[in-house]
């Protein structure tokens, strides 16, 4: 199997460790915005050499995995220089504006929309880790869209890397992934913030810091490069989550102007029930 993978940082390294596992006489070859990534993804044994336009249109598998603007301004001419049997998988975090923009292009059925549920806040080659997809979900949009044998042939491979699949279409995608995902960044990135102001002022503060703070701004260490563009283009579902975010927020800070700690308490006690959702145990509405 020929795979070209555009972007080699920690989802197509990762995806190319685990297809090097899994297939081994496969060849990979990389495109990456930026040489350091090209060249230590070769030091790595992540991709064997940098993608040229034969090893585009030779390529089986096209594995697109760069910030979401960068896809809908190179996915076009991607799906240009491909033959007509390669099948062609994004792995961004928003979907509509990428859908979109190709709902007309010659070479629409090549292209999977889809969008893995897995990464760390870690990125470049060197975060590159195995079994990342493992267990993970991975979301499909618009499947009807696509070749049902281009459908085949990435199912095999997310079944391949033990991928669990949803399928969603991307108005639905969008407006839950800023609830799960989005609104988690952006909590993190301002509580880092406001943080590092405070600790201008007193200097002790990250002596105190434990593992809940660390683990609570751990995604404030993500890429600006790759979320600038997922706030922009999900914009109205983010801002959306944000209003219902703040809106909690003032109703907790009232309550302890009002000195109200069983109202604090029971907010407290109902969230806690996320846990179990979380683990998928099914909740009875009347406990609510």
């Amino acid at each position: 199997m020929n795979v070209v993978i555009v972007g080699i940082g920690l989802i197509g390294g990762s995806l190319a460790r685990d297809l090097r596992s899994h297939y081994p006489e496969i060849s990979i070859y990389g495109i990456d915005a930026s040489d350091a990534h090209l060249k230590e993804a070769i030091e790595l044994e992540l991709i064997d050499g940098i993608a040229s336009a034969k090893e585009l249109a030779e390529a089986d598998v096209l594995y697109i995995s760069i910030p979401v603007d960068a896809i809908v301004h190179e996915l076009p001419k991607l799906l240009d220089a491909i033959n007509d049997d390669t099948l062609v998988i994004d792995a961004g975090s928003t979907k509509s504006e990428i859908c979109r923009r190709i709902i007309n292009h010659k070479r629409r059925r090549n292209f999977l929309a889809s969008h893995p549920i897995a990464g760390t806040e870690f990125s470049g080659p060197s975060a590159a880790i195995s079994g990342l997809f493992e267990g993970k979900t991975n979301i499909i949009c618009e499947v009807e869209k696509t070749a049902f044998k281009l459908q085949e042939r990435a199912l095999s491979i997310f079944s391949r890397l033990g991928m669990r699949i949803r399928y969603m279409n991307p108005e639905a995608h969008d407006k839950h992934i800023a609830y799960v995902s989005h609104l988690s960044h952006i909590s993190s990135f301002m509580l880092g913030k406001t943080v590092i102001e405070k600790e201008k002022n007193e200097r002790d503060i990250f002596d105190m810091a434990g593992s809940g703070f660390e683990s609570t701004v751990r995604l404030a260490k993500s890429s600006p490069a790759m979320w600038t563009p997922i706030f922009e283009q999900n914009k109205e579902n983010v801002v959306e989550t944000l209003d219902e975010y703040i809106q909690n927020l003032e109703d907790f800070k009232q309550k302890l102007l009002d000195d109200n700690f069983e109202g604090i308490y029971n907010e407290m006690d109902n969230t806690n029930k996320i846990k179990a959702i979380l683990k998928g145990i099914p909740q009875n509405n009347k406990d609510r």
